[in-house]
């Protein structure tokens, strides 16, 4: 499955309809790293082969998995890095059964948005 954030989910979208979906706009959310206008026309017949319907998290679910990353494991994630790991904890019912692999990054992390997932989500 392929994870994106609520609101820019090309992928998700393209994978149910079966043809390229393009996002109506590219910017309002924190996970700005993986907005993209479309997925590409050489990925996406790999994608259709490969993956399962596409997540979409929220913004807040990002946060808190980048707090909870910090608080537990001392990994830091910006939000874009952090919505596989956000999916694999906050949408258990739509994973399970499946293996999971959740790749987690983060070096480009904004200080105040990770300020800001420490502050609302931390301790």
């Amino acid at each position: 499955r392929t994870v994106e954030p609520e609101g820019f989910d090309d992928v998700a979208r393209s994978l149910a309809a079966g043809r390229i979906e393009r996002n109506p706009r590219l910017t309002g959310s924190l996970c700005d790293a993986i907005v993209t206008p479309e997925p590409g026309r050489i990925t996406f017949p790999i994608l259709q082969r490969l993956c399962g319907p596409g997540l979409a998290v929220s913004d807040d679910e990002a946060l808190r998995a980048m707090a909870l990353a910090f608080s537990r494991l001392r990994i830091v994630l910006e939000p874009g890095g952090a919505v596989a790991l956000a999916a694999a904890l906050f949408r258990p019912a739509e994973i399970a059964g499946e293996t999971v692999i959740a790749v987690a990054s983060g070096g480009n992390v904004d200080t105040d948005v990770f300020r800001l997932a420490l502050d609302r989500f931390a301790g």
